[in-house]
């Protein structure tokens, strides 16, 4: 079993503007008591999203100008807070594919990695220029380019990063630790029949 080797991520782009925005922001808690992922995309962002109706609030995702946008921008450490599983997982299936942020919070980092959806680190300025320029013209196309390190729209770019080994992983297509023990399931029964594990 294979994955797919994540070396750029292209798309329209959304701001969700903010620091310190958390993992109970992404995804509150009571959403939580789901057997499966599947739903979780439609309660992202929920209580910043919805009235207690369930109506709008005003908020760039429920915008129709940035509906389908696969890239979120924002500010300085995106997902802290607990390190539930469940907020990249929400963002994933709302339909990002990628976060640009000043800072992430480290576990939420690691969690969107093992799914395949990179997190760039960049400079606020550089941000807010390309927040400016997906408000003026929200079908405005990014391009992620994980190994060239930048981000590029129109015929303007900046810098990215991302830690070697998040970066190794994503361009290389071994992103997901569980597909890699899988893909070695001969040698770890081995490693266990050895230790006398079983």
């Amino acid at each position: 079993m294979s994955l797919a080797k994540v070396t750029q991520v292209a798309g329209t782009a959304v701001h969700v503007p903010g620091s310190d925005i958390d993992t109970d922001r992404i995804i509150p808690a009571r959403f939580m008591k789901c057997i499966t992922f599947d739903s979780l995309g439609e309660f992202a962002f929920y209580d910043v999203r919805k009235n207690a109706d369930g109506t709008d609030k005003p908020h760039p995702l429920n915008n129709p100008r940035f509906k389908g946008a696969n890239i979120l921008l924002s500010g300085t450490n995106f997902g802290c807070g607990s390190s539930r599983e469940h907020a990249p997982q929400a963002l994933y299936r709302f339909g990002f594919r990628a976060v640009i942020a000043e800072s992430f919070a480290e576990i939420f980092f690691g969690n969107c990695t093992t799914l395949g959806i990179p997190c760039a680190v960049a400079e606020g300025r550089d941000i807010a220029v390309l927040a400016n320029e997906i408000e003026r013209n929200p079908a405005l196309e990014v391009t992620i380019d994980l190994n060239a390190g930048k981000v590029f729209f129109e015929d303007q770019e900046f810098p990215i990063s991302l830690p070697d080994t998040a970066l190794d992983a994503l361009t290389t297509g071994h992103w997901d630790p569980i597909v890699g023990l899988l893909n070695n399931k001969v040698a770890v029964d081995k490693k266990i029949r050895e230790l006398g594990v079983i």
